[in-house]
């Protein structure tokens, strides 16, 4: 029985009535749970002072679980990025327990990977993905048990629109398929990612495949920090760059016209990398795990786009 354990290493749990409903879920699928003694703490809107997350987030570590699973995001992990464990951590890592979580969690993954290359998984967390009043999206469900299970060696998705299509094209040179092999997979929430921008917690890959996500920021924010990336270099040193959700923003009238499509178009003019929309992750209720820091491939062929990479087994 795959067991997971639940902390907060973030915001403080507001809704308890989802946190009841998302351990009920999964103990009906079957996992074995353990949560954390500080995971309904709070602190300001932390879920505890920075001490006690960090003791939470070592627990975590020390738990011996198959999943590390965060209850959810928002925001308190880049304040104690100096102070986390994470020789603790890689241990756990190597000894089989998956970290996973999206949203904020992107800087407990980018810091542990630039520290000890320790592998992560962007994926879902307790409250959104489980604790929701619907019921939790099937695809996403089926990902997380290929995880579990150890049957998980890639995903794929289709792209979505004839506009997709032919950005993609744009990437290509001619080409109308892509190849890419022993890539680093990386990225996540795009505000995180470029909140740590000139830190000691920035991975420095080069040669990688960026995929990208956001919620609430409105398509001029996302092209400034888009921007910001493309100027420091990061953006043209990767082999490809995946965009998945951009959602819960509103366009004005101020706006005329101008939204994600012009912001996306933009950037592939300026880059001669592939840029290739639709991933299913993010802020939605459908989406697919990924393993930040592991090695993939990424192929296309016609609409359609696949990641694989090599899934490593449990070592419990």
């Amino acid at each position: 029985m795959t067991s997971i354990y639940i902390y907060s290493p973030s915001g403080a749990v507001r809704d308890k009535a989802a946190f009841k409903r998302g351990l009920k879920r999964l103990k009906n699928l079957g996992y074995d749970l353990e949560v954390d003694p500080s995971s309904l703490s709070t602190f300001e809107r932390f879920a505890g002072d920075d001490a006690e997350r960090i003791e939470s987030i070592t627990r975590a570590a020390k738990s011996g679980a198959d999943v590390a699973m965060i209850t959810r995001g928002g925001y308190g992990l880049t304040r104690i990025l100096d102070s986390l464990p994470y020789k603790t951590i890689e241990r756990a890592v190597k000894s089989g327990t998956h970290f996973i979580g999206l949203s904020d969690f992107t800087a407990f993954q980018m810091a542990l990977y630039s520290k000890t290359k320790a592998s992560t998984w962007a994926g879902p967390a307790l409250l959104t993905d489980f604790g929701s009043e619907a019921e939790p999206d099937e695809i996403m469900l089926s990902c997380f048990e290929d995880l579990n299970s150890g049957r998980g060696e890639g995903t794929g998705w289709r792209l979505n629109s004839s506009s997709s299509k032919s950005l993609f094209l744009k990437g290509l040179k001619g080409r109308e398929s892509l190849n890419i092999s022993n890539a680093v997979l990386w990225g996540g929430n795009l505000s995180m990612v470029c909140s740590l921008l000139g830190t000691p917690y920035f991975p420095q890959i080069e040669g990688g495949i960026l995929f990208l996500e956001d919620i609430g920021e409105h398509p001029y924010r996302v092209e400034r920090m888009l921007m910001q990336l493309y100027h420091c270099g990061v953006l043209t040193n990767q082999k490809a760059i995946i965009f998945g959700s951009f959602t819960d923003y509103k366009l004005t009238s101020h706006d005329k016209g101008y939204g994600l499509k012009g912001v996306f178009e933009l950037l592939q003019q300026k880059i001669k990398t592939p840029v290739i929309c639709d991933l299913p992750f993010g802020h939605v209720p459908l989406k697919v795990c990924l393993p930040f820091g592991q090695k993939v491939t990424l192929a296309t062929q016609d609409h359609e786009v696949f990641l694989f990479w090599n899934h490593h087994d449990h070592a419990h």
